[in-house]
């Protein structure tokens, strides 16, 4: 085992190179501490270039209160952050490493570019420069008895020493990213809060018929409007969008942003009743009117095309409305406006976008500083939050970095020794 001390100069350990790691490393080098960056995988910020292959939504556009609503029951813990460091300042910290950034359609920000790599390298670039020190494939495997840091190397096992410590390991999907959770049972066994990992932005199994699924597995539902059913306490209100139909459920933004609701009701139901509206925009009474319509020898699907419905629409249709409800046009134009969908499991942690659960923020003080170990700080993922796509999870990843990093230095500030064992 290899020990590597202090020197005289306060040195933080930054645990996770993602986005709100390297936040937290950047707001630390500027206050002029030392700073060593460490990471299991071979790299820093896989998942970030992953999350950008296609166009990286680096935040959103909307005013301030409606975004931090984004977080639901955890906004209040995430406001202060996002004061301190939100859209706006994460724009111009793009802008600050030579990546102009514009607002697109659906009022989404991206990169001019849409590509996450220049901006990871010109982060990473400026960070060595501000004498950052990386160390990859080092693995966090918790802390010795006297409170050094244990990681796990190529080279063996190895032991630091710091003044404080920010741990940014992330969430628990996208394992092959190192986005893994193991970091868990390394806190709880010391006493910290944390809530179990469950899946966030993910898609929702169905029993699919094998009609269905043969016929319609990938294919799109648009337009659509969607809510989780109001007697499982989803609200009144139909969200429009899209989603894909897949080999075994549902999955696309319109789910992944009810997804937290929908994790909740099977967890207390044992199935989540996805209702939709196969014809947003179309009254009820317009709808029950064109299908009112003599049918004469036309086939049902004829009859439904006519009114406006057919391919996966008709199909999914055909898959949940009662048989009953073909006959009666009243009933079958209330299935097009309300076809409820049986959803009766999550897909599996590893295929989300993101997790929700983590270190419940009762555990930390306003600083993000672990109340069980002093000097011990916490960012991004791995905090009890969770938000929808659209640039709402980057951002509080970001903004979270930088508190736990203010919140280290502020501590460093008031404290002399190193970090001991509770």
């Amino acid at each position: 085992m290899t020990l590597v001390t202090t020197n005289p100069q306060r040195r933080v350990a930054v645990i996770g190179g993602g986005p709100a790691g390297l936040m937290a490393a950047e707001t630390l080098a500027a206050a002029g501490v030392t700073v060593d960056v460490y990471d299991a995988m071979a790299n820093c910020g896989r998942k970030f270039l992953i999350a950008g292959k296609g166009g990286l939504n680096l935040t959103h556009g909307e005013s301030f209160e409606p975004f931090v609503s984004r977080y639901g029951t955890r906004a209040a813990a995430i406001r202060p952050m996002l004061e301190s460091f939100g859209a706006d300042q994460l724009r111009d910290w793009a802008k600050s490493l030579g990546v102009e950034t514009f607002i697109g359609s659906s009022n989404r920000v991206f990169p001019s570019d849409l590509k996450a790599a220049p901006l990871l390298r010109g982060w990473l670039r400026r960070l060595r420069e501000s004498g950052v020190h990386f160390h990859l494939r080092h693995r966090w495997a918790g802390w010795f008895d006297d409170g050094a840091l244990r990681f796990s190397t190529p080279a063996g096992e190895v032991a630091v020493a710091v003044d404080a410590v920010v741990l940014a390991l992330g969430g628990g999907s996208w394992r092959r990213l190192g986005s893994d959770g193991r970091w868990v049972p390394l806190l709880t066994e010391k006493g910290v809060d944390v809530a179990p990992l469950a899946p966030s932005n993910c898609g929702f199994e169905s029993r699919w018929s094998d009609i269905l699924r043969s016929r319609c597995a990938g294919q799109p539902v648009k337009p659509v409007a969607a809510r989780l059913s109001p007697e499982q306490g989803g609200d009144a209100e139909f969200r429009q969008g899209e989603f894909i139909i897949t080999g075994v459920g549902v999955e696309g933004s319109l789910i992944y942003a009810l997804s937290p609701a929908l994790r909740e009701a099977i967890s207390a139901h044992g199935v989540a009743r996805l209702e939709l509206d196969l014809m947003p925009g179309v009254s009820l009474a317009a709808i029950s009117e064109r299908l009112a319509k003599p049918r004469g020898s036309q086939s049902m699907a004829k009859h439904l095309h006519r009114a406006g419905i057919d391919g996966v629409k008709a199909s999914l249709l055909r898959e949940c409305a009662p048989e009953e409800a073909f006959a009666d046009p009243a009933s079958l134009a209330a299935q097009i406006k309300t076809l409820t969908v049986p959803l009766h499991a999550t897909r599996p942690i590893d295929d989300a976008i993101s997790t929700a659960g983590g270190v419940r923020f009762e555990a930390l003080d306003a600083r993000l500083m672990v109340l069980q170990r002093p000097g011990t700080f916490c960012a991004g993922e791995m905090l009890d939050w969770e938000a929808p796509t659209g640039g709402y999870l980057l951002t509080a990843c970001f903004a979270s970095g930088r508190t736990a990093a203010q919140g280290a230095l502020d501590w460093l500030a008031r404290s002399g020794s190193h970090i001991a064992s509770p």
